[in-house]
């Protein structure tokens, strides 16, 4: 199962490079919950509404470690992303925390925070 909830996380990166919205609301659970670096929360339709004012071009995930509690799945990582948000560039480097839990329609991200990484 730890293959399976890697190979979701991998999907889920893919997914966010190229900005897919369809695979990114299949793989978020309905009650999604974003916590970003500063604070701030996004729920599902806001998370996936960010791609219509930002954009990747690079995002590497690292250090990934998994967690299986048989219904739920702690991902940890490292995530290096360079992107565009209205015209500027941006690169960060944050830690990362996901939650994941398994659905009667399939495993789904119900959770992500990200803490900043100065200097990283």
């Amino acid at each position: 199962m730890i293959a399976e909830i890697h190979r979701l996380q991998r999907a889920f990166d893919e997914a966010e490079l190229r900005a897919d919205t369809d695979l990114l609301n299949a793989l978020l659970a309905d009650d999604f919950r974003s916590i970003g670096e500063q604070g701030y929360v996004l729920d599902k339709a806001q998370w996936v509404g960010k791609f219509a004012e930002s954009a990747y071009t690079s995002l590497e995930s690292d250090d990934v470690e998994v967690s299986y509690y048989g219904h739920a799945a702690i991902v940890r990582c490292v995530q290096r992303t360079r992107s565009t948000w209205r015209g500027q560039e941006m690169a960060l480097t944050v830690r990362v925390s996901q939650t994941r839990v398994e659905l009667p329609e399939g495993w789904r991200l119900a959770g992500i925070q990200f803490s900043s990484l100065g200097g990283a």
